[in-house]
């Protein structure tokens, strides 16, 4: 009993695979995919005037003790990698954009398009809303006067 059980889970592979056929038109198909070029993603350095503006941020900090020189070296990553771990962010080879906006060292939109000529006054007074607007506001509040 053991024997035959044992035989035919041997077999039922054998049984079990199929037969390929040679292509009909007498020559054989092969296909190769071509291989795809590896890209590259995200950034890759940091330009030097960059990386001194980090330099001194993380000395200005005390994570760093060195001299700004724009080179992103062992002892300017290691501060990096500190900083952004005392601040329970994850540790990456490039600086955190939250550890970069904590440092001062965020964007700066100075001189994009609809920053150039805008006014950042405070907005006008209440009284000076007309008083069918300002109903209209109240009532889409659900407040009433």
């Amino acid at each position: 009993m053991a024997f035959t059980l044992s035989a035919a889970l041997i077999a039922s592979p054998a049984f079990a695979s199929r037969v390929h056929r040679a292509p009909t038109s007498g020559r054989a198909h092969i296909t190769h995919k071509a291989a795809k070029p590896h890209r590259v993603h995200g950034q890759q350095a940091i330009e030097p005037g960059r990386v001194s503006e980090i330099q001194q941020a993380l000395v200005r900090e005390h994570y760093l003790s060195i001299e700004p020189n724009g080179k992103w070296d062992a002892a300017t990553e290691a501060a990096m990698q500190k900083y952004q771990a005392d601040n329970g962010w994850q540790t990456r080879l490039m600086p955190d954009s939250r550890a970069l906006l904590k440092l001062g060292l965020g964007p700066d939109y100075s001189n994009a398009i609809n920053a150039k000529n805008a006014s950042f006054a405070a907005p006008p007074p209440v009284t000076t809303i007309p008083p069918v607007q300002s109903a209209g506001f109240a009532e889409a509040a659900g407040v009433s006067h």
